[in-house]
């Protein structure tokens, strides 16, 4: 699957995604982005179960796994039970991956509801004083 861009983010509006992945497997979401500053949010919750969930940084597609930043460590997701939400702020033009880990489960695949959105921060520039 091709990197999402912020641009296609921000496209998503409103609207969930779903992701089905099966049992024993696990599916990636990379959003390539270019724009230092931006804080990246994600929202979801799986059905049925948990899932595990990370978020690593890589400097670019060339960038070896190994030499990746994990930005969140891999962590088993309660998200069947409440709705998982975070975000993480841009500091490096790069690839930041979405990780959705169910290698764990040996029989059961899950569905994953998601919702990304992107913010650019809001700088002040002092226009509206007269």
């Amino acid at each position: 699957k091709l990197p999402l861009t912020v641009e296609e983010i921000l496209d998503f509006g409103e609207s969930n995604r779903e992701l089905f992945i099966k049992s024993s497997t696990y599916s990636i979401i990379p959003i390539t982005v270019t724009e230092v500053g931006l804080t990246i949010s994600w929202i979801f919750s799986s059905d049925p179960k948990s899932i595990s969930f990370s978020v690593v940084y890589q400097e670019s597609e060339d960038t070896p796994l190994d030499q990746c930043k994990v930005l969140i460590p891999m962590t088993r997701c309660n998200s069947h039970k409440e709705t998982i939400r975070g975000q993480v702020k841009v500091r490096n033009s790069g690839i930041y991956t979405l990780i959705f880990d169910n290698t764990f489960s040996r029989f059961i695949s899950k569905r994953v509801f998601y919702h990304l959105t992107v913010e650019r921060p809001v700088i002040y520039d002092g226009s509206d004083f007269p």
